[in-house]
C-alpha cells in the first residue's frame, strides 16, 4: 500500500512522467527563472528521451531553457528573456540557435508574457494592456506568416484597438492567451494530499500551471497534510491542478531552490566554458545527460562535497560563504 494513498495515482518517476505527458510537438511551459528553481531533472529526462519539436513558452528562463534548446528538443520559442545571470547574460545555446536561424522565435516583454499566461489561467482568449506601445515589440514579429495557423500559434503577435470605455483616443494592446499542453514546476514541498507550496518568488509559475492542460510538479519533499495546513496562506496550488508528482531532491540543480540549496557555481562555470563550442557541448550532454540513467546518478557525479557546499541555511534561504566566482 502506498505511503501516500491520496496521491498514489499521481506519484511517479521522472521517466514515466515524461513518457506519459510530454510528446513530440507539444507546447511546454517551464517554471522558475534564470538560475532559480528550474525544473532541471525533468528537462534532463526530456533530453534523454529525445523529445523533439517542442513549442516552448516561458516568462524568462535560464539553464533548463538552454539545455533543451542545445539538445535540439525545441522547434519554437516564445519568451521575454533567457540568461544565466553572471554566468551567461544571454543563454549561450539559445543565442547560437537564434543567430544560426535554427529556432522559430517570438519575443514579448516580461510583463506581456505574464499577462498571456494570466489570460490562459482566466480562460479568456486575449488580454489588454498598455505595455509595448511605442516600442519595437510591436514593430517586429518573429514568427513567419506560414506558421501562424499552426496548432497553438496565435494568428497575430498582438492587436491594437481603441479603448471602448474612453471617447478620447486611447489605444490598448491585445495579447493572445497562452494555454500550454504541459507546465513544469519545481517546488520545495508537496503535501501528502497533493497541495503544492513554493517558497520565495513564484515568478509566472502559478499562472503557467493554471493555464496548462497538464501540470507536472517535481519537489524536494513530500510532507504531511497537517504541516501544509498550518499556514494555508503559504500554499501555491491546490491538488486538483496537479497531474503528476515526482519527488526528486536537488531537482533544480545546478540552479538554486530557496531554503534547500543555492545554485552551483562550479557547474555553471563549467557550462559557461563549454556551451559555446558545439563539440564540447555534445560531450557535456554525453557525460551529464545521456551518460547517466537516473537523476541520482547525476547527483553522484556532482558529488556530495559540492552538494554540501551549496546546501542552504534554512533561515536566510541561501548558502552562506559560498564562493560564487
Amino acid at each position: 500500500m502506498s505511503m501516500y494513498p491520496e496521491i498514489a495515482d499521481k506519484l511517479m518517476g521522472l521517466d514515466e512522467a515524461v513518457k506519459r505527458f510530454i510528446k513530440d510537438g507539444c507546447q511546454l511551459a517551464i517554471g522558475g527563472f534564470t538560475i532559480v528553481r528550474n525544473p532541471m531533472a525533468v528537462a534532463y529526462e526530456i533530453v534523454r528521451q529525445r523529445v523533439k519539436d517542442i513549442h516552448l513558452v516561458c516568462h524568462s528562463h535560464g539553464q533548463a531553457l538552454d539545455v533543451l534548446i542545445g539538445a535540439g528538443c525545441v522547434k519554437r520559442l516564445e519568451i521575454a528573456y533567457g540568461g544565466n545571470g553572471r554566468y551567461a547574460p544571454t543563454c549561450i545555446r539559445f543565442k547560437k540557435a537564434i543567430q544560426r536561424g535554427e529556432l522559430q522565435f517570438e519575443d514579448y516583454s516580461n510583463y506581456q508574457m505574464s499577462l498571456r499566461f494570466l489570460a490562459g489561467a482566466l480562460g479568456i482568449p486575449f488580454i489588454s494592456t498598455k505595455s509595448g506601445l511605442g516600442s519595437d515589440l510591436l514593430n517586429l514579429e518573429g514568427f513567419p506568416k506560414e506558421i501562424r495557423r499552426e496548432r497553438k500559434v496565435a494568428i497575430k503577435k498582438f492587436a491594437i484597438m481603441q479603448n471602448p470605455f474612453n471617447e478620447e483616443e486611447d489605444k490598448v494592446v491585445l495579447l493572445p492567451a497562452l494555454t500550454p499542453d504541459v507546465a513544469l514546476v519545481h517546488a520545495q514541498y508537496v503535501g501528502d494530499d497533493g497541495t503544492v507550496r513554493i517558497k520565495g518568488l513564484t515568478f509566472a509559475d502559478v499562472e503557467q500551471a493554471k493555464s496548462a492542460d497538464i501540470v507536472i510538479v517535481t519537489c524536494e519533499e513530500i510532507i504531511p497534510r497537517s504541516f501544509i495546513r498550518l499556514d494555508p496562506d503559504q500554499n501555491t496550488l491546490p491538488p486538483f491542478f496537479v497531474d503528476a508528482i515526482v519527488k526528486v531532491p536537488y531537482g533544480a540543480h545546478p540552479t538554486g531552490c530557496l531554503a534547500f540549496y543555492d545554485y552551483d557555481p562550479k557547474h555553471l562555470n563549467l557550462y559557461k566554458k563549454i556551451a559555446g563550442d558545439d563539440e564540447l557541448f555534445k560531450q557535456y550532454l554525453d557525460e551529464w545527460v545521456y551518460g547517466v540513467s537516473t537523476f541520482d546518478e547525476y547527483l553522484d557525479k556532482v558529488g556530495r562535497k559540492m552538494l554540501f557546499k551549496i546546501k542552504a541555511n534554512p533561515i536566510v534561504g541561501y548558502a552562506q560563504g559560498l564562493d560564487r566566482k
